[in-house]
């Protein structure tokens, strides 16, 4: 699979949707993830990310402009032990709730499916990364529509056991704008990443369409230690 620039990929797409990036950093040293919103809608951009214990949560930036917070209130990052949850949505408590429980990430998204938002059908993105005793992996999924066709929920998951130096896979919930919005296609895009969380960050960010983008989340996990450091970036200040 060729290696594709993160930076173009987001530049050249006005409207990704929400977009999850899993990989290790070129230093071998980190496991980086970030993960960001967008919105075309008043309530979709009326947010910003706020911590919650390890994890994140979105809240209203305006609480008297929240119309309904259904599929935008949510908490996109929690932490589980050694796996840290990244989602679009409310799947993230389901991961949680039943990977507690003793079912893996894969068996928990078998009771979802795509979010009943007609005619989008928006998929439903996820991702969990394992960081522990010096060891790194994670997995990625989505669930989407059959072509749009509500009546049949397509699954994928994907699992990287040895993720490579440098490398890292980017999956987003639309393939560009549209109405209505496309579903993303084909395997999770292989990006590069950087070995700083700054200058990362500032990429991403600076790369998201201006109009659009909403909050960005930025977690990088040192591989031997299992520590980490969390940059948040929101529109709404």
């Amino acid at each position: 699979m060729k290696m594709l620039s993160l930076e173009n990929e987001l530049k050249e797409n006005s409207y990704p949707g929400r977009g999850i990036v899993i990989g290790k950093s070129p230093n071998g040293k980190y496991a980086v993830t970030a993960y960001f919103i967008m919105g075309r809608s008043e309530n979709s951009r009326n947010r910003v990310f706020v911590t919650e214990g390890e994890g994140i949560r979105t809240e209203a930036f305006d609480p008297s402009k929240l119309v309904d917070p259904s599929l935008i209130i949510y908490a996109p990052v929690r932490v589980l032990g050694n796996d840290t949850i990244v989602t679009n949505g409310d799947q993230t408590d389901t991961i949680y709730d039943l990977m507690k429980e003793g079912q893996t990430f894969e068996q928990s998204l078998r009771t979802r499916e795509f979010e009943p938002d007609g005619p989008n059908y928006t998929p439903r993105i996820s991702g969990i990364m394992n960081v522990e005793g010096g060891e790194y992996n994670y997995s990625m999924s989505i669930l989407k529509s059959n072509n749009g066709d509500p009546s049949c929920c397509n699954r994928y998951t994907f699992s990287y056991d040895k993720p490579v130096n440098g490398e890292a896979h980017f999956i987003h919930t639309y393939m560009h704008d549209g109405n209505p919005l496309p579903s993303f296609e084909g395997e999770p895009k292989l990006v590069s990443v950087l070995d700083d969380i700054n200058e990362f960050t500032d990429l991403v960010w600076n790369s998201l369409n201006e109009d659009n983008k909403v909050s960005l989340f930025v977690r990088y996990i040192d591989i031997e230690t299992g520590k980490y450091e969390t940059k948040i970036v929101n529109k709404n200040q």
